[in-house]
């Protein structure tokens, strides 16, 4: 890899151009740092420059700063790693030199970069060049004076929007709110920068330093008011994280105090936001989910992807039509295939409404729509699928109906033909018994709504060869899905780690806990819904299917309850129907349905578990560890089975499967945090009080008891068996 580089160039006009580089994106490395400050040093110096050019190699301007840099704080807790340039480079060299700097910015002008470009004299992008503060979404704040300079370029209400969403704008938008002083030609960027620079020098266009101005901030009343509103959304749309009211904070502080001000509290706020664990998660997550596409024996064997052009999908069905769409909007042939007219029309119609939603939301333009429409094909048999790439069977969790399609398929694909399925619960090896092609069968596992869901979990047999999941890893990220490739076991990675999860809420529900409050607790952790409005949004006749599969592989640790056939029984079925531990109303918020309380008064008195039969008393705290330790419990035996390459990967998993919080780090990062031996000690406590259902897993005790972390690699492990 190249070196991270600085250099400068000084023309005949007076003008250096000083230029950065370090591929990919020109991350702000700390080498780039202190070669910019060199460089600007001898510019200032030299009598035969008049003014400056910043610019970066390669197309791009810069991706921000180097984030390998926190991964190093976060292991050493030290902060002094971090570069201390905000005032020293680029408040007093930079935007108070005696030189004015134009910046010529294109393809990306992120995070520090953009840092560096704000505090130059004026900006010349390059058409659709992105720039923002994305920040907050590594639980830090913009570090280099993004908090003060971008409010007085752009507004308190557009700047704020930009740092809360952590969402970049386009240099045109950029030229219209005043960040950007012209928008032009790729190939004149530098030209127009020099000679904005020299008119500057000259006196011909305004020398105006980003920190001095004040005048699109507003009055003090009106950015209190800006300020207190955001404040409130935050605080409903950012829970748990530090950073947006410390963002928030820190921009008011340069508002009443001034530019200065605020930025000397911006570096210090900034300093205690890195090392908090919110910071720590979030970047956690960053490089873990970079890390999936390293799969070893697959990626590093020298195979290369096959094109996939033609897929076809087995059911219409809510998954089947989410995968078809995630499809054809990425230029993907799809045949959709079903059992009879009425069901392929429907499968047919929920793909095209999928896609006018995306429209009628401005996710997407007309024209692309048009040409996804044109990608989608339906069937009723077979005679379409001799010239497909793969298939996707996406019907009912049915063993023999699943069987027998895949042998139906060996006959009628061609031989190169991956043939996938999206079951989420049953092994493959079952799925395939019937068929010679075991190379080529795959899992496909997307989460609902598929077209949506991030994640595509790769499930991989002993058999599987690494060409069918190196395409299919191909495919996950021309849809945009992010790949994680994991073993071959009932539920694979991600349901079977959280398959105690419903089980958990109904333990402590059936132990006289109120599921309102429960489920609570979960959304006050970080989940967006808690166990039992989940359920209700799944449909009950899932949850039924799923845990017949998981008390068929796991019966010695399944907690088996009453409450969702009592549930059916009185005509329930969650949101499908309007009535689940929730009323379900178009147009409404669920409500808590308070006739379903008799209905698990029932189920207590059924599963007879409450002490003495009185409800427990639990603290909140214990809520969430009662829900989720036994989750980790599972997660621990997904690691020692080897399920997962890295343990990284299933926290990359919950966060984008199970929208576990991303800035806890993912379910192994999290447990981690707590400690093993706390997590340990309690399961052990419950399951004296409870039975099986709480026994802690012998992977789980051993790192307990050595003090080694769940995420360690396998191989501290002794008794780890590689599925993988």
């Amino acid at each position: 890899m190249a070196e991270p580089k600085v250099t400068m160039d000084v023309g005949n006009d007076g003008v250096a151009i000083i230029k950065f580089s370090n591929p990919p994106v020109n991350a702000l490395a700390i080498q780039i740092f202190a070669g910019l400050k060199e460089k600007w040093n001898e510019a200032a110096r030299r009598n035969d420059v008049k003014a400056i050019v910043l610019t970066g190699s390669g197309g791009r301007f810069s991706g921000g700063f180097d984030i390998n840099v926190f991964e190093k704080v976060h292991k050493t807790n030290d902060v002094t790693l971090l570069p201390d340039v905000s005032v020293d480079l680029v408040t007093n060299t930079m935007e108070d030199g005696k030189k004015p700097a134009v910046a010529a910015v294109e393809g990306l002008c992120l995070g520090g970069g953009f840092e560096l470009a704000l505090a130059c004299h004026a900006r010349i992008a390059a058409p659709r060049t992105q720039l923002g503060l994305p920040e907050l979404s590594l639980g830090v704040l913009p570090g280099s004076g993004g908090t003060q300079r971008l409010p007085r370029l752009v507004g308190l209400s557009k700047s704020v929007e930009m740092m809360m969403t952590s969402k970049p704008i386009m240099s045109e938008e950029g030229e219209k709110l005043g960040v950007i002083d012209a928008v032009v030609p790729s190939t004149e960027l530098v030209k127009v920068a020099r000679q904005w620079a020299l008119d500057i020098a000259e006196r011909r266009k305004p020398w105006v330093r980003s920190l001095h101005r004040t005048e699109k901030i507003g009055s003090i009343s009106e950015a209190h008011e800006v300020l207190k509103l955001a404040r409130q959304q935050v605080k409903q749309t950012a829970r748990n994280m530090p950073q947006h009211l410390a963002c928030l904070d820190v921009i008011e502080e340069g508002i009443i105090h001034g530019g200065y001000k605020g930025i000397i509290k911006e570096a210090k706020v900034f300093q205690d936001l890195v090392l908090s664990d919110t910071s720590r998660g979030l970047v956690h997550v960053f490089f873990a989910q970079r890390a999936t596409s390293k799969v070893p024996n697959v990626t590093d064997v020298g195979l290369k992807p096959r094109p996939i052009k033609k897929v076809a999908i087995i059911g219409g069905g809510l998954m089947g039509s989410g995968i078809a769409t995630s499809l054809v909007l990425s230029n993907i042939f799809v045949i959709v295939k079903e059992i009879n007219h009425e069901y392929l029309q429907k499968g047919l119609k929920t793909v095209e409404a999928n896609i006018r939603g995306l429209v009628a939301r401005k996710k997407l333009q007309q024209d692309k729509a048009n040409k996804a429409f044109s990608m989608l094909k339906g069937a009723l048999d077979y005679s379409e699928f001799k010239d497909v790439d793969m298939v996707i069977e996406a019907v009912i969790e049915n063993i023999p109906l699943k069987q027998q399609i895949f042998a139906d398929l060996e006959k009628a694909c061609p031989p190169h033909c991956i043939l996938a399925s999206n079951t989420s619960t049953i092994d493959l090896n079952i799925i395939g018994q019937k068929t010679r092609s075991q190379d080529r069968i795959i899992g496909a596992h997307f989460f609902s709504p598929a077209h949506v869901m991030p994640l595509l979990e790769i499930v991989r047999t002993t058999k599987t060869s690494a060409q069918t999941i190196l395409d299919l890893m191909a495919v996950g990220k021309t849809i945009k899905k992010v790949p994680v490739v994991v073993g071959n076991c009932t539920g694979f990675a991600v349901n079977r780690t959280f398959f105690p999860y419903a089980q958990s809420a109904h333990f402590l529900a059936n132990l006289g806990v109120d599921v309102y409050r429960i489920d609570a607790q979960i959304t006050s952790f970080g989940l967006p819904i808690g166990p039992f409005q989940l359920q209700d949004l799944a449909g009950y006749g899932v949850a039924v299917a799923v845990g017949k599969e998981f008390l068929s592989a796991f019966s010695d640790r399944v907690f088996t309850s009453p409450l969702l056939d009592l549930l059916i029984k009185s005509g329930r079925n969650g949101k499908n129907n309007g009535k689940g531990y929730y009323i379900y109303r178009k147009g409404e918020k669920p409500k808590p349905d308070p006739t379903v309380l008799p209905i698990i008064e029932e189920s207590r008195r059924l599963t007879n578990i409450m002490p003495g039969g009185k409800p427990i008393s639990i603290t909140d705290q214990e809520i969430v560890e009662m829900i989720l330790f036994p989750v980790v419990n599972e997660a621990c035996r997904v690691l020692d089975d080897g399920i997962v390459v890295r343990a990284a990967d299933l926290d990359v998993a919950s966060v984008l499967g199970m929208s576990f919080p991303s800035y806890r780090g993912g379910i192994v990062f999290w447990a981690d945090t707590v400690g093993a031996g706390h997590i340990y000690k309690s399961l052990r406590k419950w399951s004296e009080l409870y039975g099986n259902f709480f026994k802690p897993s012998k992977f789980l005790e051993e790192r307990a008891t050595k003090g080694i972390p769940l995420s360690a690699p396998a191989s501290t492990s002794s008794g780890s068996r590689s599925r993988m």
